[in-house]
This record gives structure tokens, sequence and C-alpha cells, in this order.
């Protein structure tokens, strides 16, 4: 299909993952696709250096780790309860996640999204970056395709897939957003990547070669603002950020940067990174108002698909595999329309009815509360991880006091902080929000 051709079956609006696995699922079942990405290349407006899973990817791109540009074949996670200078922390370690084809990998997205976007266009769909699609082309109430910032930039199709990231300019623009994003419904992620040989990284994490490990950290070390901090180990890099709401930033006035500087000198983070030396600093803005805050996924002509659909699970910090699977529901969804010839909002439902079947719509509205409960619980995030690293301290320094003595001090220390009746409410309310 040469570029020229102005009329498709189908255009997908964005070259992330959710956009790659509808455009190769297209392309792959028959149909003529253009893929339209507005950066250099694919990936490269992406910060994000973490994690992506197996299961999932491969369930649109077959035995990628065979080929794909990854990082370490993840074999530990940890979550840390952490203070300015103490960190209670829980491992996860198994030989399971050191087997083909894996569980989950740390990736470059920069990279890894080239790659991605190299296999689709190799199943047959046109690429076409460095464009920005800047309005939708309607005939009568039905989206046909989009209006881009090139000389004769309009292109036309039977449907369009919005894929646009966390930016719903177009997703508006259709009539699918029930309202614009707010700083409530969005966390502010910050990232440095720092390099550091390999060996060393191995040593310093106590990993076999070749093997990763992905630290969440919650706590102080955020500024007590609701959010995480975390670290993971690349080949010769650590990833190492915090991810905090953006209505907590602006309430608060604080600045993203200080509070990476600040996550950078917890004591057990520092000693991590030392001697690491700094390679990039980036930031991005990630979906987190949960299941309510979706748009309509469909309308006539049209479906939205990843983060422009609010596809973000953000207390498992999971996002790329959810956009991949709804891209490949909404590719999978366009060829059983284009089959029977309608691209109705009627036919197009049938999105939401696959995507109900899959983890995506289940996970986020088993956890649909949790980013509200989180932003208005701060204390959560300084005074019960201060109590806890106090507990602690104390119950396992050995002095002149019994563990009797200590119990009941320790009792007292937590009931002058925390009365019963908040505990049990915290404790209440934490149990409606994430199960």
């Amino acid at each position: 299909m040469s570029a020229a051709t102005s009329r498709y079956d189908a255009i997908v609006v964005g070259g992330g993952p959710a956009g790659l696995a509808a455009a190769y699922t297209l392309a792959k079942g028959g149909a003529s696709v253009v893929c339209l990405e507005r950066g250099d290349w694919s990936g490269s407006k992406n910060m994000m250096g973490g994690l992506i899973y197996s299961q999932p990817t491969g369930s649109v791109f077959p035995e990628f780790w065979r080929e794909a540009p990854l990082e370490r074949h993840v074999t530990r996670r940890d979550m840390w309860l952490a203070t300015g200078d103490s960190a209670i922390k829980l491992s996860f370690e198994t030989a399971d996640f050191a087997v083909e084809p894996y569980n989950s990998f740390t990736v470059y997205r920069s990279s890894f999204d080239k790659w991605l976007s190299r296999q689709t266009a190799a199943a047959g769909a046109l690429m076409i970056r460095e464009t920005l699609v800047e309005d939708l082309l309607w005939d009568g109430g039905r989206i046909a395709g989009v209006r881009t910032g090139r000389p004769q930039g309009d292109l036309e199709a039977d449907v369009v897939i919005i894929a646009e990231g966390v930016n719903t300019f177009l997703t508006e623009k259709a009539g699918l957003s029930p309202c614009p994003p707010r700083a409530a419904n969005v966390a502010l992620a910050v990232k440095e990547v720092l390099a550091l040989p390999k060996e060393r990284i191995e040593d310093r994490f106590d990993l076999d070669p070749g093997a990763g490990a992905a630290i969440e950290i919650i706590g102080e070390t955020t500024g007590g603002l609701p959010g995480t901090g975390f670290i993971y180990t690349n080949r010769d890099t650590i990833s190492v950020g915090v991810g905090v709401l953006l209505d907590s930033l602006v309430d608060n006035r604080a600045e993203a940067y200080n509070l990476l500087e600040r996550f950078k000198q917890q004591s057990q983070v520092r000693r991590l990174i030392q001697g690491a030396a700094p390679r990039e600093y980036s930031a991005h803005l990630i979906p987190e108002g949960g299941y309510s805050c979706m748009p309509r996924l469909y309308g006539d002509g049209v479906l939205v698909a990843g983060d422009a659909a609010g596809m973000v699970n953000a207390i498992n910090s999971e996002g790329a595999n959810l956009a991949l699977l709804s891209g490949k529901m909404a590719a999978e969804t366009v060829l059983a329309c284009r089959e029977r010839g309608d691209f109705s909002a009627a036919a197009l439902g049938r999105y939401r009815l696959l995507l109900e079947d899959t983890v995506i719509l289940k996970d986020l509205r088993k956890y649909d509360n949790a980013t509200k409960f989180l932003s208005t619980h701060h204390h959560l995030f300084g005074l019960y991880p201060e109590l806890m690293a106090a507990l602690a301290r104390e119950f396992l320094t050995v002095d002149q006091l019994s563990k009797a003595e200590k119990e009941r001090l320790l009792l007292k220390l937590f009931r002058s902080q925390v009365p019963t009746r908040r505990l049990l409410k915290d404790f209440y309310q934490a149990w409606r929000a994430l199960t």
C-alpha cells in the first residue's frame, strides 16, 4: 500500500502499545490500516522504563522475548515501607520467573516500542511518524477519518481507533469522554536513568546474570504525599523514580524533581545507586482515575484503547499490558465488524463485551475506589510508615527493657498517635477500596 492512499479500513491514532497492538492485529487479519505517531518514532515520547509482562505481550506479539530489545527478566519483586532512615521490606523471589517465557521484563519503552513498530510494519500496516492528528472527520453523526497537519492530510476510514495516550484531545472531540481529565485523576511520574556496570548491578542487588529486580516503595520518601517510589534494574542502568497524584503536588506546592531527589537520599535507596552516573531525566502523566473515570469506549466509527481509555491499574502498577490487550480487542472487534460491513456504535459495542471478559475491566472495577481513598488519606504515607518503623526499631533493640515493657511502651505510643476508632476506620475503608 502506498503512502498516497487516503482511504483505509482503519486508522489508528497513536504508536504506543495500544495503537501498535491494534494496527498489528488488523494488518495480520488482512485489513488495510495506517498507524499515526506524532513522535519521531514509536516510543520517542514515552518515559516509561519499567515492566512489561510476557503473557499479555506474547498474546499479541508471539515469542517476542526471543528478539525484542529487553533489559532483564525479573525474578524478584520487592515492596518497601520506608521512612527517611528505615525500611521494612517484603520480598518475593522464585526460580519460576527465571524460566522462558519468563513472567516479566524491564524495558526501555523508547527502544521496545520502536521494535513493536517494526513488527507492525512488517505485518503490513502503514506507519506514519511525525504526524499530529488535529481533528476528526465526520460523515453525519459517524466518525469517518482524521485530519492531520500534513499537506493533503485528510485520511478516511471505516473506523478510527483512538490510542492517543493520557491527553484525551480526540476522545473528547469524539464525544466519548465524560469530562476533561482532572488533577485528582492523574499522577505525575518523574524518572532518572542512572548508569552502572552490569556486574555491579548484579552484585549490589544480589542477582544472577541477566536476572532483574523491581522494587516499589511507599512512605515518607515521597514527602508524605500519595504516591510511590520505584527502582528497576536494567542491563547496565538503574531506573529510579517517583509517581505522585498531581492534585497533591499542586495543593502542597511540591515539585516532582525535589521529591525524586528526596527519594534518592533515602538511606537504603542511596546505597543501591551509589556511584551511578546520571544518563537521562524524564516526566510523564499517568491516568489513575480508575473505572468510574473511563470514557465511553465506542461510538459510530470509533473505539478508544489504552491510556486514552484510562486503562491503568495503579494499585498493581500495570499499564502497558492493559494497553496491549485493549488494542488487540479493539482490532478483533473491527475485523468482526468488517466482515459484516457494519461499523455502527451498536456493532462496535462488541468491544466492551470482549473487555468485560479480560483482566482489564475486572481489575479496574475491583480497584475503582483505590485512588480516591489514597488521595484522601495522606497519613498512610507519612504517619503509619513512621510508626511501623518506630515499632520495629524499638522491639528489635536490645537494652534494659524487657519485651513485656517494650510491648506496653509501643502500644501506648501507637494509641497516642492513632486512636483505635481511627485505626478501625482506616482499616475498613482500605478494605472497601482494595477488595
